[in-house]
């Protein structure tokens, strides 16, 4: 559904993605990892056409995103941290977005509904907590039912009450057969979320399997202990990515 070939990007000196390859198909979910500044953020903005790459492509159902605007229709994006106008009301936005939006009459209001938002949609954005901007971005991400979903840091701020909810969503959304990509510091939420695990170190892919193939290889019941263990193999210098196919 989504290939990444090639890529190459750098800012002035720096290799942030070095001949960057991945495939993403429907009906999985993804848990993309990786330190900070591995290259993630850079990977979702280049899907996203919001940064250009210096070399390579990215193609969205067999069409190159060169060029190409259209394909972001079928694209829901949370992002960690949502940027509103000020003084827009909730209810306001989700018109502005739809307006936007004409060819698309059926909304997926589910989490509008369950977040309270519909109770207040005369809020302006500046009055809002954290938490809720959260969940208007999270509103906004499934409100035109996407074929793919790319979720950064998606309960980061949220109460324990709208996490469950917003986890059952996800939930909901791979099973129907969605492309899900979701990055997270949270990694018990992967576990529970995601049946794939790509690991990115320094603007490579380290791993890139299911997460039962992972425990598998690094021998760890818990996904958590296992990523530390990847974690500690894609540290040492002597530590080469083929190793993982052979172990």
């Amino acid at each position: 559904m989504i290939s990444v070939r090639h890529i190459h990007k750098k800012f002035g000196k720096l290799d942030v993605l070095k001949d960057f390859e991945l495939e993403f198909q429907a009906g999985n979910s993804y848990a993309l990892m990786g330190p900070n500044g591995s290259g993630k953020t850079t990977l979702i903005k280049i899907i996203l056409a919001m940064v250009l790459p210096n070399s390579g492509d990215v193609l969205v159902n067999g069409q190159s995103i060169k060029g190409n605007t259209a394909y972001r229709s079928q694209i829901g994006y949370m992002p960690q941290i949502g940027r509103y106008p000020d003084n827009m009301r909730i209810g306001q936005l989700f018109s502005m977005m739809q307006d936007i939006r004409p060819e698309i009459k059926d909304y997926d209001m589910d989490l509008v509904k369950a977040f309270g938002l519909d109770t207040m949609l005369d809020k302006p954005m500046h009055t809002l907590s954290g938490g809720t901007r959260q969940k208007v971005s999270a509103a906004l991400a499934f409100m035109f039912r996407p074929a793919i979903l790319i979720l950064d840091e998606p309960t980061a701020g949220l109460d324990p009450i709208a996490v469950e909810v917003l986890k059952n969503k996800i939930k909901r959304e791979r099973e129907a057969g969605k492309l899900i990509l979701i990055t997270s510091h949270i990694l018990s939420e992967l576990e529970e979320l995601t049946n794939q695990a790509i690991y990115i170190f320094e603007g490579e892919v380290f791993f890139n399997d299911s997460v039962e193939s992972l425990k598998d290889i690094t021998g760890e019941n818990k996904f958590s202990t296992a990523i530390a263990r990847l974690m500690e193999w894609s540290l040492k210098k002597n530590t080469k990515k083929t190793e993982l196919a052979h172990v």
